[in-house]
């Protein structure tokens, strides 16, 4: 089987995925409290319009039916418009207008926990029972085990008060004047002053993000290093000679990788999830505060085509997956073909 042929397998199997995901989705929102015709309306609406509204939003149809339209418009890719949030606003429009808060917060978030977790997890892991590994393990598990929400506000708390907490250092001037909270200025990145101003409003939300998969990389990491170390495949190589250099970038580290795969790519959807309750309290304005919104007044399209945009990525990343599994570990094959 060649790499296409594998491809295109993996893509026809992601259809029942979606289905299902679809489904689900359909059956949540159908059967939950979800009440657009009376976000609508307000408290003030009569039984007449209420009517007249869930008529023409074609919720007076049969179930069936409207599982079956809302299945065709997903699949043709017709998200619909927003009902609530932004009437006659179609959801392109809101996805285009929001998605690059949440690209530029989840950005950081995955380089915060790459480029400082696994790197702090292979030191450990090639540093054993020393006290460098004690402090990264350590700090591994409390960062996995802090809660979201709760180092958020006590984020959003000290920076607020930075002058108080941090010894007279203000955050809110330092480098770049800006509050803690509130959507990040992406308008103008390509100067200094406005790529520092962007960065800096969207780091105390890209580490709170981050943090939990920054520990557990750490974890995974040190772990995957110490299984490496004591295979026979590197004491081989230690017979044969290897300068210790290569050894440790080329054998130790290469295959350290592997575990690690599924575990970023599983978690970038623990952060879109993680995303809406940052965005939530540190005001960014995102598409996990879009969706928030969404739920929180009832706007059904909106709910809906953003659940299966949610879960069209986590099946692409399973795609993405597979690739980076064939490029880390050449062993991996596609059934036997090349």
């Amino acid at each position: 089987m060649s790499r296409w042929q594998y491809f295109a397998k993996r893509v026809l199997l992601s259809v029942p995925v979606l289905l299902f995901g679809a489904s689900i989705t359909f059956l949540v929102i159908r059967a939950g409290p979800l009440d657009p015709v009376s976000a609508i309306l307000g408290p003030q609406g009569d039984p007449q319009a209420y009517n007249a509204i869930k008529q023409q939003l074609g919720l007076n149809q049969p179930l069936w039916q409207q599982y079956i339209d809302y299945m065709v418009n997903l699949f043709t890719f017709d998200l619909g418009e927003s009902w609530v949030l932004q009437p006659d606003t179609s959801v392109y429009s809101l996805v285009a207008s929001y998605a690059p808060r949440t690209l530029w917060l989840g950005f950081w978030s995955v380089l915060i926990a790459v480029f400082i977790g696994i790197p702090l997890g292979f030191y450990a892991g090639l540093n054993p029972n020393t006290f460098s590994d004690y402090v990264a393990s350590f700090g591994g598990i409390v960062w996995r085990a802090m809660p979201n929400f709760w180092l958020a506000v006590i984020l959003m708390s000290v920076l607020s008060q930075s002058e108080q907490f941090l010894f007279g250092f203000d955050w809110e001037t330092w480098l770049s004047p800006t509050n803690v909270t509130g959507p990040p200025p992406l308008g103008n990145l390509t100067s200094v002053a406005g790529f520092t101003a962007a960065l800096k409003k969207i780091a105390p939300a890209a580490i709170v993000l981050g943090s939990a998969s920054m520990g557990n990389e750490m974890r995974i990491g040190r772990t995957a290093v110490l299984e490496t170390v004591n295979s026979n495949f590197i004491e081989t190589a230690k017979a044969k000679g290897v300068p210790p250099r290569s050894l440790v970038w080329k054998h130790i580290f290469r295959n350290a990788l592997i575990p690690l795969v599924p575990i970023i790519t599983g978690e970038a959807f623990i952060l879109i999830g993680g995303s809406v309750l940052v965005e939530t309290v540190f005001d960014i304005s995102g598409i996990g505060y879009l969706f928030f919104q969404a739920v929180k007044n009832g706007d059904m399209p909106l709910v809906g085509s953003l659940m299966f945009i949610f879960i069209l990525l986590v099946v692409l990343l399973n795609i993405v997956q597979d690739f980076l599994y064939t490029i880390i570990d050449p062993r991996v094959g596609y059934d036997g073909g090349a």
